[in-house]
């Protein structure tokens, strides 16, 4: 069974090459093999009619889930109903589940309800679909592009098989291109395509069948009234002049691609840190927030090994608000490109995780005395303040005298590392500790 009749007809003519070229059968599907392999949830819904079990697919766009959502239904023989989570409330959830329940009930007839970018329905909207799903009045197929562990709520996700799909490779990309440009539904050979071109508009589809098939009938359209011709390399680049870049502000890309940018830094890979921070600007990242990032990732992952990177990181969050973009990125560049480069310690962090975590013991004890305040009337004669040797009457100007609680005496937090400027300090350290504790230096 086919999505679609073989022959055209003027209104499929007229659509866009991507509906045209929307796979029929399981076999014409490009990519996902994963998911796709035998006795995978989705190959066993594509082959039977009776199976129920509700999936969200989980992917990036252009990645089929429409596509499979169609063929799990005509698979089944099940009616095919769909929503989109961006124009449907409430109602109209309602409306689709008491139509596929009496449509049960009185015909035997099932349901498949696909709903499209449903991280955008709200708690109360995908509440609504928990009866439904339960009780087996529909068979769920929900698309999302954002993690559901974070955009759908825990019962829905508990009543459905979760199944990711990776972005289309570049090789997948090429097949499909070509495909487009043979078939009888696409481009029925009135143009015929080079080799370079079919390689560029595959890189820049990043893993979108739906991007590249929109590009390369942009890029045919001219071609087209003349009679046809060879589609190159300029006539795609013309037509895709800016690589559009999936991010999401708000979701999984945001996130995931600023963890690459710190972590990029942290493994001192300069390529990588600046790549990354070229993705998110490019994307319409916020700079004040990779400034803001920056300024976390000088003390969290570079410290005392080069406190300079603090006042680099700093710097830069000041002039990126007064000078905003572009010319901010160049700033963050030269801020990224130190951080990339200096000797990482994660000293400071460490330092004050184990300070935080003895007080969160409850591991303070008292302060000593001669610590305490000694500057209102009384305080003497509680002894405060009596025995405080001031450092700055001392030739050294460090004093032997304890300054932790007697409970955490000996306690050693900042822990420093050999790498960059840190080694110094190690020493500097060491050579005050053995000063406080009235220890000849050696």
């Amino acid at each position: 069974m086919t999505l679609f009749d073989d022959g055209l007809s003027p209104q499929r003519a007229s659509a866009p090459l991507a509906v045209r070229m929307r796979p029929r059968t399981i076999d014409e599907v490009i990519g996902q093999g994963g998911v796709l392999q035998p006795g995978s949830p989705l190959r066993t819904m594509l082959e039977s009619s009776d199976h129920s079990v509700s999936v969200i697919l989980w992917g990036p766009p252009g990645t089929g889930k429409t596509t499979l959502a169609s063929l799990v239904s005509l698979a089944s023989g099940r009616t095919f109903t769909q929503l989109s989570a961006v124009t449907a409330g409430v109602k109209d959830v309602r409306e689709v589940i008491d139509t596929a329940r009496d449509q049960l009930a009185m015909h035997g007839r099932g349901t498949v309800l696909f709903i499209d970018e449903v991280h955008r329905f709200s708690k109360s909207q995908q509440d609504a679909l928990l009866p439904a799903v339960e009780n087996g009045w529909v068979t769920l197929i929900a698309a999302t592009t954002e993690n559901p562990s974070f955009s759908v709520i825990a019962p829905l996700l508990s009543r459905s098989v979760v199944i990711t799909l990776q972005p289309l490779t570049e090789p997948d990309l090429e097949v499909l291109i070509r495909r487009a440009v043979s078939d009888p539904r696409g481009l029925a050979d009135r143009v015929t395509i080079s080799d370079e071109a079919v390689v560029a508009l595959a890189r820049m589809s990043i893993g979108d069948a739906r991007r590249a098939l929109t590009a390369l009938e942009a890029a045919s359209a001219p071609l087209l009234p003349d009679g046809g011709g060879v589609l190159e390399l300029e006539n795609i680049e013309q037509a895709v002049q800016h690589v559009a870049l999936r991010y999401d502000k708000d979701g999984d890309q945001h996130y995931d691609v600023i963890s690459a940018f710190i972590k990029s830094v942290r493994g001192s890979d300069v390529d990588a840190a600046l790549h990354y921070l070229a993705r998110m600007l490019e994307a319409g990242e916020d700079p004040r927030f990779v400034a803001r990032r920056l300024m976390i990732l000088a003390s969290e992952d570079i410290g005392m090994a080069d406190s300079s990177v603090l006042q680099t990181a700093v710097a830069a969050a000041s002039a990126v608000a007064l000078v905003g973009m572009p010319e901010a990125q160049i700033i963050l560049a030269h801020a990224t490109i130190h951080a990339a480069l200096a000797p990482k310690s994660n000293a400071v962090v460490l330092a004050i995780g184990a300070a935080t975590g003895d007080v969160k013991r409850g591991i303070v004890g008292s302060v000593p005395p001669w610590l305490r305040d000694a500057h209102y009337p009384g305080a003497a004669a509680l002894g405060h303040g009596q025995t405080y040797i001031y450092p700055h009457d001392l030739p050294g100007g460090v004093a032997e005298q304890q300054y932790l609680p007697d409970v955490l005496a000996g306690s050693h937090y900042y822990q420093p590392t050999t790498h960059g400027a840190e080694a110094h300090w190690a020493q500097v350290a060491a050579r005050l500790e053995q000063a406080r504790r009235g220890e000849p230096a050696g």
